[in-house]
């Protein structure tokens, strides 16, 4: 294993939550009259924190969303991850292989750490993720694609970056990645390949992650 530390994002990568909350977000913001399609979602917030779908929609229509936007957004999230949220295909082996191989790990994700374990305990990948390796855009002042968040990570890990590899799955998250000056290899479930720009290599399937790795 050629890293001493490898940095999972969450949605799309370890919970199958990105088809359920950009589906949810476009018809939020087209409920709030600033139509939007799953498509848009996706290519627009995918990957990024919570404030930057209010930065985004101010700067483009010169309106702010609602002050209770995210309380009812997340709730409208959680309960539909209650009712269809899965572990990504082959997730779970790939972190069993992690402990097995003494491989430190952690996730860094733009969402709320209520976000991370409402989704964590729904598909059963709380029993890989104690409290000290889930790390959050809230811990941070700036989530992706501002590196922070990685950078906190690698640093509350003890690993310098240029030691860290991250998974990722959007073109926000490979940018912080490079930003951090961290290795970044693009899942490509559902982003292109040509989109997740500066990425050390993809792989399309979660089986095929460590072998990438060097595993």
């Amino acid at each position: 294993m050629r890293y001493d530390l490898v940095i999972f994002d969450n949605d799309g990568v370890l919970v199958d939550s990105e088809p359920i909350s950009n589906h949810l977000l476009a018809a939020y913001l087209t409920e709030l009259g600033h139509p939007t399609t799953y498509e848009e979602s996706v290519r627009d917030f995918m990957g990024s924190a919570m404030h930057r779908v209010h930065e985004i929609v101010e700067e483009r229509t010169g309106r702010t969303l609602p002050a209770d936007f995210d309380a009812t957004f997340h709730q409208r999230v959680f309960e539909a991850f209650q009712r269809e949220l899965e572990p990504v295909t082959g997730a779970p082996d790939v972190l069993k292989r992690l402990v097995a191989a003494g491989v430190p790990y952690c996730v860094a994700s733009s969402g709320s750490h209520e976000r991370i374990r409402v989704g964590h305990r729904k598909t059963g990948l709380d029993a890989w993720f104690r409290e000290e390796i889930v790390f959050s855009a809230e811990d941070v002042g700036r989530g992706k694609p501002a590196p922070d968040l990685f950078l906190y990570a690698a640093e509350r890990m003890g690993v310098p970056p240029g030691r860290c590899v991250v998974v990722e799955d959007s073109a926000l998250g490979v940018q912080a990645a490079v930003a951090a000056g961290m290795d970044v290899y693009g899942f490509t479930a559902m982003t292109p390949r040509e989109r997740l720009t500066g990425v050390t290599g993809c792989f399309e399937h979660m089986d095929e992650l460590l072998g990438t790795l060097g595993m």
